[in-house]
């Protein structure tokens, strides 16, 4: 045999190889280019959609546009700081204006770009604040206030069957069925997030109002995931615990340990007997609960019933949401709060009486 003949098959092996070695270096180069594109494309959209927030950011004078995008990148207006960037590169864009902005991570990266260099705020039209532990009641007030709506108005949309399964469809994984439970007062309590909203209008439509609060829950406890289903709660369940929290806590409080008495009791089948639900049961605000009242009639009262109430009593912050999902590891079963805003947790009913009278005269 020729020794061509052995070389043949030998270039025809190196041939394939190479090719091999190009397509699979091709293969790679198509991937990372659709990989960027893909990324680059995200980057230029919202961080959150749904979150109207402001967030206020100050441009000082001759800060250059790497300086900016490092800034944004920080408070989370924009995905990328190297893409906002290379995107300023691309557009030619230049002459950003110093000043004081309020922003909103519901922006995409070319709006706030586009307010950068005009020098302009975002125009609010409506700045709204729900307070935490604020009700859906009250909430219903500070928009008729703030709007010129009718309270009766607000109240009416905010119990429309209808509208309420709209939003169901719009947020499946928030609000469930849970919210039309028998017993319920309002399907929507506890699910209006409080924070600050701002809006382009004076006066928005109203289902634009509840649905930007309803979305910011939705994405708070969206953070949340894991941790509720290692605790293996529903959204509806960990609201319903977390406004319990929110309306027992003072400044002073840690919502830790109320989340702690609050479990212990429930793992011991015994009532919560927790004055705020006997007043959402009443329908009332005042400064004490008398004995007669924790005769109420209704499944919110927690002396009467076990467990925890059929929804939420208030619209709870992030840190009674925390406690919630963290309760402190305590064997305490009562607590007390002073006139002074101090919580005293007792383990024993007895020692609960005895703190009790202390205050007793004083509040």
């Amino acid at each position: 045999m020729k020794q061509n003949d052995f070389r043949a098959p030998e270039a025809r092996l190196v041939r394939k190889i190479v090719l091999i070695i190009c397509a699979v270096l091709l293969a790679a180069l198509v991937i990372a280019g659709a990989s960027s594109f893909l990324y680059i494309r995200s980057a230029l959209k919202p961080v959150d959609p749904d979150d109207r927030t402001p967030v206020h950011v100050s441009i000082p004078i001759g800060s250059s546009a790497a300086a900016i995008a490092e800034q944004l990148e920080q408070k989370r207006l924009i995905k990328s700081a190297a893409v906002f960037r290379l995107y300023v590169r691309w557009k030619n864009e230049s002459g950003f204006q110093a000043g004081e902005y309020e922003l909103t991570r519901a922006m995409p990266m070319a709006r706030i770009i586009e307010l950068l260099k005009t020098g302009k705020s975002l125009k609010i039209g409506l700045k709204l604040t729900v307070p935490e532990g604020a009700q859906l009641v009250q909430i219903a007030d500070l928009i008729a206030a703030k709007t010129g709506y009718k309270q009766e108005q607000i109240m009416k949309l905010l119990n429309d069957r209808a509208y309420i399964e709209r939003l169901m469809n719009m947020h499946p994984d928030l609000l469930t069925d849970d919210i039309f439970r028998k017993g319920i007062r309002y399907p929507l309590e506890g699910y209006l997030f409080p924070a600050t909203y701002v809006f382009a209008d004076e006066k928005p439509p109203l289902s634009e109002i509840i649905e930007a609060m309803v979305a910011k829950t939705a994405a708070v406890l969206d953070t949340y995931k894991a941790a509720m289903k290692e605790k293996n709660m529903s959204p509806h369940q960990l609201l319903t615990m977390s406004s319990l929290i929110e309306e027992e806590a003072t400044e002073k409080a840690d919502r830790q340990k109320i989340a702690s008495v609050f479990y212990n009791r429930l793992h011991r089948g015994m009532p919560l007997q927790t004055d705020p639900t006997v007043l959402y049961a009443l329908g009332e605000h005042k400064e004490r609960v008398l004995y007669k009242d924790l005769q109420v009639n209704s499944p919110y009262n927690t002396y009467m019933h076990k467990g925890l109430p059929p929804g939420p009593i208030a619209n709870a912050g992030v840190m009674s949401i925390e406690a919630a999902l963290e309760p402190a590891a305590t064997d305490y079963l009562y607590f007390l709060a002073t006139p002074g805003g101090e919580v005293i947790f007792t383990k024993t009913l007895a020692e609960h009486n005895r703190e009790k009278a202390k205050y007793i005269g004083k509040q």
